[in-house]
C-alpha cells in the first residue's frame, strides 16, 4: 500500500506536457504576432503610397485652372487631371512587393482637393491555419494645395 501511494505521489514527467503546451503557446504566439507587424507595415507602405499619390492629385492643376475667391487664391482640381496625375505617379513608383495594386478612386469631391484610394493584397509571411491566407487592404488618402 505505502508503495502505491509513493509512485501515485511521484511527479517524475508531469513537467514535459507542460513544457510541450506552453512551446506551442509560444510558437503560435510569434506567428500571430509576425503577421500582424508584416499586416502593419503593409498598410502603412499602402497609406505611404496614397499619400503621395494624393499630394501629386493636389497638385495637378494649371495656372490658367487657379482662380481667385473671397477666401484668396484657390486652384480649380479636375477628376480627369487628378486621375492622370495619380495614375502616372503610381506607374513611375517601384511598387515592389505590392500584390494587385489597384486604383480604386482618384479624383476630386469639392474641386479643391484630390482623394485616392488604393488596395493591394497582403499575404502573411508565414501561412498557418490561425492567419487567413490574404486580406485585400484598401486605404484612402486626401491631399489639398493650399496657397499662403
Amino acid at each position: 500500500m505505502i508503495r502505491l501511494r509513493s509512485k501515485l505521489s511521484d511527479e517524475s514527467g508531469s513537467t514535459l506536457p507542460l513544457i510541450i503546451f506552453f512551446g506551442f503557446l509560444c510558437l503560435v504566439l510569434i506567428l500571430l504576432v509576425v503577421s500582424a507587424t508584416s499586416l502593419y507595415l503593409e498598410r502603412k507602405r499602402l497609406f505611404t503610397l496614397a499619400d503621395g499619390a494624393a499630394l501629386v492629385g493636389a497638385e495637378a492643376f494649371s495656372l490658367e485652372d487657379v482662380e481667385l475667391t473671397g477666401a484668396g487664391v484657390r486652384p480649380r482640381l479636375s477628376d480627369a487631371e487628378v486621375a492622370a496625375a495619380v495614375e502616372s505617379y503610381v506607374a513611375s513608383t517601384p511598387a515592389a512587393g505590392f500584390e494587385g495594386l489597384t486604383i480604386e478612386r482618384s479624383g476630386t469631391l469639392d474641386g479643391r482637393s484630390a482623394t485616392v484610394t488604393l488596395s493591394c493584397w497582403w499575404h502573411p509571411p508565414v501561412v498557418s491555419i490561425l492567419v487567413p491566407d490574404g486580406l485585400r487592404l484598401e486605404v484612402t488618402s486626401v491631399g489639398r494645395s493650399v496657397f499662403d
